[in-house]
């Protein structure tokens, strides 16, 4: 059974930080590019960050830069973002994403709630 677990979500002050994880299971970890999404009521999912197979190519919101870091451990099958001095405007609901190198599939997680706030 194929799955994505997000954790570590939570509330948390402004200028605060959060690490969060995605752990996969059910299918090979290192032949899928990673995601991070976020989402808010009433508005699109979007796209925070994502990281290829190796961990070579990384990408990230202009919204987002210089304060996440997107990394994985293929050993660990696990994708994490470090997010540093939070702002009210990250609150969401956070998912990772899966991709395989082919681009035939994708999966997605459950979300994971991040509320940033005094």
């Amino acid at each position: 059974q194929r799955q994505l677990v997000e954790s570590g979500g939570g509330l948390v002050q402004p200028g605060g930080s959060l690490r969060l994880s995605c752990a996969v299971s059910g299918f090979t970890f290192s032949s899928y590019a990673m995601s991070w999404y976020r989402q808010v009521p009433g508005k699109e999912r979007e796209l925070v960050a994502s990281i290829n197979l190796y961990g070579s190519q990384i990408n990230y919101a202009d919204s987002v830069k210089g304060r996440f870091t997107i990394s994985r451990d293929n050993a660990k099958s696990t994708v994490y973002l470090q997010m540093n001095s939070l702002k009210p405007e990250d609150t969401a609901v956070y998912y990772c994403k899966a991709v395989h190198f082919t681009n035939i599939h994708s999966y997605w997680g459950q979300g994971t709630q991040v509320t940033v706030s005094s």
